[in-house]
């Protein structure tokens, strides 16, 4: 009987051994998520490892998901549709809501161009496969515009913010906090933001891999996020420290990001779905996806709880 004991509890302390080995890879851009995280306080008890590795745009973390290099990550709706569609490996498992104020056209403070409309012809740099160049799809549409009314430049967000800079290109349609960075820093305007033109999702992304055997890494991670995120609505001047203190950036610039953003963690449900496949069917037909995908098949609805009870839902 002892040596049964013995044994029962040397099974249990391997268990809890493995579980504190247990390492989860997260993918962030901008230290976006571990800022929030940190700032709130809500890493100090993790159970599991948090490994994190910093992106400058969502394709090269959705490229390290496919990859396997990651097991999770924070990404755009307009670079998620994107990936889903090249059939690689992963799932939303939670939506990000903020103000489409963020997503914006800039050109620089001396610039002609007052509006979008006067950027017919001209040059804008993007990211393929953005969040900006969803931004600038949509526009065109809403003008009914068509792509040769624009000049779209593909360049990486440090590529791009040479062009810009440089005067090569006459407009970057750009994401948080690059777009703050530029107007704290720089004055750049606005010619125009995602408000009222496209969905302004973000999701959290896994691996299927991920979603089966971390699943408890997972649930906890994304209740953290959004416990973190639902204490960032009262606590800007906080998180706007913490980011700028991690990503060695003035306060000014994630003070002027994050006051007006307003970002939450939601859970995937209809409206997050409708949403997504908005973006989708905008992709569709700019002929940009070689095939139609519904948004219920790629996003993981079983998280819902887990961010529910981390939002105070």
């Amino acid at each position: 009987m002892i040596r049964l004991i013995v044994a029962a509890a040397l099974a249990l302390a391997a268990i809890d051994v493995a579980a504190a080995q247990t390492t989860l890879r997260v993918g962030d851009q901008k230290g976006n998520s571990q800022a929030v995280m940190e700032a709130a306080g809500v890493l100090k008890d993790v159970p599991y490892k948090i490994e994190w590795k910093e992106f400058a745009a969502a394709a090269p973390l959705l490229e390290a998901l496919g990859a396997g290099a990651i097991d999770t990550g924070l990404v755009g709706d307009a670079p998620f549709t994107f990936a889903a569609a090249a059939k690689i490996p992963v799932k939303a498992i939670a939506a990000v809501r903020q103000s489409r104020d963020g997503l914006a056209v800039l050109v620089p403070e001396n610039s002609a161009i007052k509006s979008f409309d006067d950027l017919r012809g001209k040059k804008i740099a993007t990211g393929r496969g953005s969040i900006g160049h969803q931004l600038i799809l949509a526009a065109l549409e809403s003008r009914g515009w068509g792509a040769v009314d624009v000049q779209i430049v593909f360049l990486a967000p440090s590529d791009a913010k040479v062009a810009y800079t440089q005067g090569s290109v006459d407009a970057w349609s750009t994401w948080e906090p690059y777009v703050s960075q530029e107007e704290v820093l720089f004055k750049s305007r606005r010619v125009i933001t995602a408000d009222g033109i496209t969905p302004g999702l973000g999701f959290q992304v896994a691996t299927p891999d991920a979603i089966k055997g971390k699943r408890a890494e997972l649930e906890d991670f994304v209740r953290r996020l959004a416990a973190a995120r639902a204490w960032s609505q009262n606590n800007v001047e906080g998180y706007a420290a913490t980011w700028g203190r991690l990503m060695n950036i003035p306060p000014a610039v994630p003070l002027n990001w994050l006051t007006r953003a307003r970002i939450r963690i939601a859970p995937i449900d209809d409206s997050v779905v409708a949403d997504e496949q908005k973006t989708i069917d905008l992709y569709d037909r700019w002929g940009l996806i070689r095939q139609k995908i519904n948004a219920a098949d790629i996003v993981d609805r079983s998280f819902a709880a887990a961010v529910e009870k981390g939002a105070g839902l």
